[in-house]
């Protein structure tokens, strides 16, 4: 069995900038109401003010470690294509390839509430959120943890050489479950992956294999 990421010599997984959402969700959570939806879709949802300045500050701490990237991928949605885009005017590597296995978690009929709203609105799906765990659990329409881990392995397995991500919190933490940094107990305690924006994270490879080097570093941002 070909195992996930043998054939890669570093893999450097961004998270986005913070987007109009993350900063919506932010607002709506302290408030206590139940929807903070900032797009119709949430693949639409740019980046904020805030957002933009974090990926030129990124941008600009991933051409002063000089990595040299043989290959770029990012996730298709608007965040994460703003974040390569910004980010890569201060690198000289290869233009990005959308990948669409490397687009955040669907969450269903719970797009765009917050944890009153799911609450209030779907009590039995909060309950049974609960009961499950954050790793298992399905949101009607929506996918588990599994369903993105499933997509992730096809993709991981495809890289090779040294490789840049522009992609989501989740996508980074599942990507340390498949590489034996966390396992499910880890992860099922919480129901969402706590990865800071625009923040780097890396594996690298030694004579033991991939190693993790850095983990949702954002010192370039204070």
């Amino acid at each position: 069995m070909e195992i996930v990421g043998s054939g890669l010599a570093s893999l450097t997984i961004v998270r986005h900038g913070e987007s109009v959402a993350n900063r919506a969700r932010v607002v709506a959570e302290r408030s206590n109401v139940e929807m903070f939806r900032a797009a119709p879709r949430d693949a639409d949802s740019p980046l904020s003010e805030l957002g933009r300045g974090q990926a030129a500050a990124l941008g600009k701490r991933l051409a002063a470690e000089g990595y040299p990237f043989d290959l770029v991928l990012s996730s298709p949605y608007v965040r994460a294509r703003e974040t390569a885009r910004i980010a890569l005017e201060f690198l000289d590597c290869p233009t990005p390839r959308l990948d669409e296995r490397l687009r955040d978690r669907e969450t269903g009929i719970l797009f765009g509430l917050t944890e009153t709203g799911i609450r209030r609105r779907h009590p039995a799906e909060y309950a049974e959120q609960q009961r499950l765990g954050g790793f298992y659990y399905r949101p009607p329409g929506g996918e588990s943890w599994p369903d993105v881990a499933l997509r992730l392995r096809s993709v991981l397995r495809e890289m090779g050489g040294h490789v840049l991500v522009f992609a989501h919190d989740i996508v980074i933490v599942l990507t340390r479950y498949l590489f034996g940094d966390l396992d499910e107990a880890e992860l099922s305690a919480q129901t969402a992956a706590q990865v800071r924006n625009a923040s780097i994270t890396r594996w690298e490879r030694d004579d033991s294999g991939l190693r993790l080097s850095v983990y949702n570093d954002a010192a370039h941002l204070d």
